[in-house]
């Protein structure tokens, strides 16, 4: 997860949302993949850590699945990510902070509790937690801040 927090921390010093995302081969905990939100940079609504992540690590494997890997992620994935993780058959999940707003695994869509929902990882909320809540509250409070400053 530290990886993944520094990933997040790149994103918030290019004005991206400070997500990351690290993959890992399961059994050896080799790092496939390292990413962070690029949806500013890239133009791109699907440009969320997760997504990059998984198309890194399957580029680098050479499969569509990754079956034998692990992500680790500083937010709860949306809908759209917990949807991508169920395709690429992810083992497992791992995330910092809850996202009552926009998450899909715990709260919302909750994608990998519906019956149609074709493979379900292990998920394992609230890791390194309170460091990944603060880096995007302190992330939202800059942007308030400056808004802000902007209308004096």
């Amino acid at each position: 997860m530290q990886l993944a927090l520094e990933a997040a921390r790149r994103a918030a010093s290019m004005g991206e949302v400070p997500v990351g995302a690290v993959i890992t081969e399961a059994e050896t905990g080799r790092v496939l993949a390292v990413a962070h939100n690029r949806v500013e940079a890239d133009r791109d609504p699907t440009a969320h850590a997760e997504v990059l992540a998984i198309r890194e690590a399957a580029r680098v494997i050479g499969a569509a699945r990754l079956t034998d890997c692990d992500l680790h992620v500083t937010l709860e994935p949306c809908a759209m990510c917990a949807q991508a993780l169920a395709h690429a058959r992810i083992r497992r999940l791992f995330f910092g902070a809850y996202d009552p707003k926009g998450g899909g695994v715990e709260h919302g869509a909750r994608v990998f509790s519906h019956p149609t929902c074709h493979h379900k990882p292990d998920v394992v909320g609230g890791v390194e937690e309170r460091a990944a809540a603060e880096l995007l509250k302190g992330f939202f409070r800059s942007l308030r801040d400056g808004a802000a400053g902007q209308q004096s």
